[in-house]
């Protein structure tokens, strides 16, 4: 994500309490389980609050939302990260990541970033456990919360 306020390279994500945040960050991860289009379950993690590095604890904070999915057939995990990556971007989204990682599966990982809705998503397709699935992490960029207003921690 641009746009940063800070050396740590977290863009601001505006004013908001955590509650209306976590909201958000929910919707973005429904937003792009949309995107899978495949049938499946999803696990049923709620949304998280963290600091802003570098900032007031107090005052800044971040959302995060884990969460996995597992097709209804394993074969449907065939060829999605691919189509995943030239889809995001059609939905404002800008692939900055892509490729498998380093573990002895080969993870294929996708990094995305949009930059309107101030959120980052990390993909991992976990092919070879069993049973294959997909672990995602929604992140926002760092939230203000508004004045008077504390930083509710969930």
């Amino acid at each position: 994500m641009t746009d940063t306020d800070d050396s740590h390279g977290i863009p601001s994500a505006g004013t908001s309490t955590s509650e209306k945040a976590a909201d958000e960050a929910k919707k973005v991860s429904s937003e792009l389980y949309d995107l899978i289009d495949i049938k499946g379950k999803t696990s049923k993690t709620g949304a998280g609050v963290t600091e802003c590095a570098g900032k007031d604890r107090e005052k800044y904070f971040q959302i995060f939302h884990p969460w996995s999915f597992t097709p209804a057939s394993a074969d449907q995990l065939d060829g999605l990260m691919e189509r995943l990556k030239k889809e995001l971007p059609k939905h404002g989204w800008k692939v900055v990541a892509y490729g498998p990682d380093t573990s002895k599966n080969k993870n294929i990982n996708l990094t995305a970033d949009n930059d309107a809705k101030k959120h980052s998503v990390k993909i991992v397709e976990m092919a070879k456990t069993d049973p294959p699935s997909l672990s995602l992490m929604v992140v926002s960029g760092c939230y203000q919360v508004p004045d008077g207003e504390k930083v509710q921690r969930f």
